[in-house]
């Protein structure tokens, strides 16, 4: 199967390495010392330092030749992968499409996870806006880059309404130590990629005022259950939060030191700014830009979500941690419902 796989950052370079062990894949990225540095060396030095790559992996500086590594006869054998940000999915859709009559596409799906700033879509309804119609899926789940590049267990969904793009992301990451697994909620699955970022921010700062583990469950609990709202409101059907895109996770990026979104929290918590933050985090976290986008959407589906909504007002409007913390505990008595 020939694959390119767009972007060359952590995600994007785990998820090409990978699947370079069972076919031929080109890596596409803007750093052109970091593509040097993948050729010599197989190492990507500014985000997965010190993992050695596979050496079968290939990179292209040239974005139409990458793009054309792909564009195998009939293209029943071709797949793109976009692994980059958020912010630049609607702008690497544009590129291609110029390059590619759509019709001639192969199979195609994203890694990013987030809403996008300025009109509040999802990944999927960029691709619509771009495209004018619905194409590929997603492939996402419980997974940090760090691991999944040095060939460490990992379960990941492949999420899609499309067949063809299930199958693909199948076949394409399905062996060694990766399982993949099929799912057709592409909705479900990408608010649960999205909005764990968030409470991810939330638990860091928990943490890092030493609240404790019980207070950690509760929040990662009462998070999910603010995902599942918004996830409903949205049209994601109920139980696919319940999965790898959902609860899996919810739960490593609340959790796991690897977690960048965590991090941020955690240097919340120590009095640091935010811009001191992003400064000496040095990588995208999507947390921060996906907050007050999800806010502002939860106030205009009119979803009930006090974590989200103190998460935004201690990143944007000036709160401390404390202060978030201290409005979800004056909050009212009220029964726990699970979806709501």
């Amino acid at each position: 199967m020939n694959i390119t796989v767009f972007g060359s950052g952590a995600w994007g370079t785990a998820v090409a390495t990978h699947m370079a062990f069972a076919h031929r894949v080109v890596l596409w990225g803007r750093d052109s010392a970091v593509l040097q540095a993948i050729a010599q060396n197989l190492e990507n030095p500014r985000y997965l330092a010190g993992i050695k790559l596979n050496p079968a992996l290939r990179v292209q500086s040239d974005f139409a030749l990458a793009a054309s590594h792909a564009l195998v006869e009939g293209s029943a054998e071709g797949l793109w992968v976009l692994g980059v940000p958020m912010g630049a999915l609607r702008a690497t859709l544009e590129q291609l499409r110029s390059l590619v009559p759509l019709a001639q596409w192969p199979a195609v799906a994203w890694l990013c996870k987030g809403f996008e700033v300025g009109t509040g879509l999802m990944p999927h309804q960029v691709v619509e806006d771009v495209l004018g119609q619905s194409v590929g899926g997603a492939l996402t789940g419980p997974s940090f880059a760090a691991e999944v590049a040095r060939g460490l267990p990992c379960a990941l969904t492949a999420a899609s309404p499309c067949e063809r793009t299930r199958q693909a992301l199948v076949r394409s990451a399905h062996h060694a130590a990766m399982r993949v697994y099929e799912l057709d909620d592409l909705v479900g699955a990408e608010v649960g990629g999205a909005v764990k970022n968030i409470m991810a921010v939330a638990t860091g700062m928990c943490d890092g005022m030493q609240l404790g583990l019980n207070a950690r469950a509760a929040l990662i609990t009462r998070g999910m259950a603010e995902i599942k709202r918004l996830a409903a409101a949205l049209g994601a059907q109920p139980d696919t939060l319940n999965g790898l895109s959902g609860f899996g996770d919810l739960i490593l990026t609340c959790t796991g030191d690897l977690s960048r979104n965590r991090r941020v929290g955690l240097m919340l918590a120590q009095g640091k700014s935010l811009d001191q933050v992003l400064a000496e985090l040095g990588q995208v976290a999507e947390g921060v830009k996906c907050a007050p986008v999800v806010h502002e959407l939860a106030k205009r589906l009119n979803v009930d979500m006090p974590i989200t909504a103190a998460v935004n007002a201690t990143l944007f409007e000036g709160i401390s941690p404390g202060e978030g913390v201290m409005r979800l505990l004056s909050r009212g008595a009220k029964a726990e419902q699970t979806d709501a």
